[in-house]
């Protein structure tokens, strides 16, 4: 006999990630950490008080968060975003749910005018519910002119090149060539590409990139939030710049489906027996005698009770690795499928794939801490048993990161050990 349980409430659950690199103690001083936290926790309320409305949704809560990092200079993403090799900008994001939707996933990457990539991918997902895919077909990844098309075609915001401009990550662009980064040869460029307007120099936009070191690599980082809502369903959000210095029409993890995100949902049976195990002492003794192959008995399965179980994840760092081993769907496979007694857990996997010495740093081989190959780190929820669990893990100096705790205390982390 088979039969669903009832859905029963859940207690939402939001964690956020800023970018995983080469971050140390040394290169983000206390100002600097003081300026991410404050930023981080910011958004954190903010989308914390929306998934705590009636009727919030995860994939509205989650692109919501994400959003304010693409606005926020601090963060590898829409305006913060990276420059290409040729001193452009070519933005990814993507957006997946546990279930309820046709596509469940989707990734949009090469955009140009965007102001927020984040809400471009939501939208794909949104009116893919339509026969007709809502403009977009039944396509889960759109590239280049169409997106930047489907922007506008959609009513989103759109924005000018210069938007994407600002000194910092322009000065990363600069040193990675080896090329002067003054402020002569910064105007210059801005002119000679027809943007004549300088974004202002603010405190964020100058404070010393964590992810940099001048000696190593540049700034690999991306942002992210996983959200479950009171419905069960878990949402990924992720968006990106990129890798500093790539190749343009060079696309990352960010909007392919299962390396730098993934989500999903499926029925977890749980058997259910006529008499436990424990339940042989006085019932038993009691009919012994008159039954004497009683006390041989073996309880028989009479019910199998099917409960849901989801995943979400959201990954961060570099992405050709995360591409090379499909990292998330790997921590996922690992859970859905493992074989054998006992529940395997989304924070085994996750850091079996993404912690210290897994399987992100053992696809560097012998490049591991020279090019930055085999970095980063991923964050996730898994819904087991009703309850929302609060995963991440990493291998590289630090993750940028903040969730809500079981206590509903707004946490904020960038090391292994949380600082004050």
């Amino acid at each position: 006999m088979d039969y669903f349980e009832k859905p029963k409430h859940v207690l939402p659950r939001i964690i956020i990630h800023g970018g995983a690199g080469n971050i140390t103690r040394q290169n983000l001083p206390p100002p600097a950490y003081q300026t991410f936290r404050k930023a981080l926790l910011a958004v954190l309320d903010e989308a914390h008080k929306l998934l705590t409305q009636p009727g919030a949704t995860a994939i509205d809560v989650a692109t919501h968060a994400v959003t304010l990092l693409e606005n926020n200079a601090l963060f590898n993403a829409g305006h913060g975003a990276v420059f290409t090799r040729e001193e452009t900008h070519e933005l990814e994001a993507s957006v997946m749910v546990s279930k309820n939707s046709r596509k469940r996933g989707v990734g949009v990457m090469r955009i140009t005018k965007a102001k927020n990539p984040i809400l471009l991918a939501k939208e794909m997902l949104l009116r893919g519910e339509a026969d007709d895919g809502g403009g977009a077909g039944p396509h889960c990844q759109i590239a280049g002119e169409t997106c930047d098309k489907l922007v506008s075609e959609w009513g989103l915001e759109t924005v000018t090149p210069e938007y994407y401009w600002t000194r910092k990550r322009w000065d990363e662009h600069r040193r990675g060539l080896n090329e002067p980064c003054d402020d002569e040869t910064y105007a210059k460029h801005k002119r000679a590409v027809g943007r004549t307007t300088v974004v202002s120099n603010n405190d964020e936009e100058t404070l010393h990139d964590p992810s940099w070191d001048g000696q190593e690599y540049l700034p690999q980082g991306t942002v992210g939030c996983v959200v479950l809502d009171d419905s069960g369903t878990i949402c990924a959000a992720t968006s990106t710049g990129g890798i500093t210095n790539k190749l343009p029409g060079r696309i990352g993890d960010t909007p392919t489906i299962g390396a730098g995100f993934w989500a999903e949902q499926w029925q977890s049976s749980v058997t259910e027996e006529s008499l436990p195990s424990n339940a042989g002492g006085d019932l038993l003794s009691m009919f012994a005698d008159c039954l004497p192959n009683l006390g041989h008995y073996t309880p028989i399965p009479t019910a199998t009770r099917s409960i849901p179980r989801a995943v979400g994840m959201s990954g961060t760092g570099n992405g050709d690795s995360f591409l090379r081993i499909n990292a998330v769907r790997t921590a996922a496979a690992m859970v859905r499928f493992s074989s054998g007694s006992g529940v395997v857990s989304l924070q085994n996997t996750v850091t079996a794939v993404a912690g210290p010495h897994g399987t992100l740093q053992q696809s560097a081989d012998d490049r591991w801490h020279k090019t930055g190959e085999g970095e980063g780190g991923i964050i996730g929820i898994e819904l087991r048993d009703g309850v929302g669990h609060i995963v991440a893990d990493f291998n590289c100096g630090g993750m940028f990161r903040t969730w809500v705790d079981g206590q509903g205390r707004g946490r904020m982390a960038v090391f292994r050990e949380e600082q004050p």
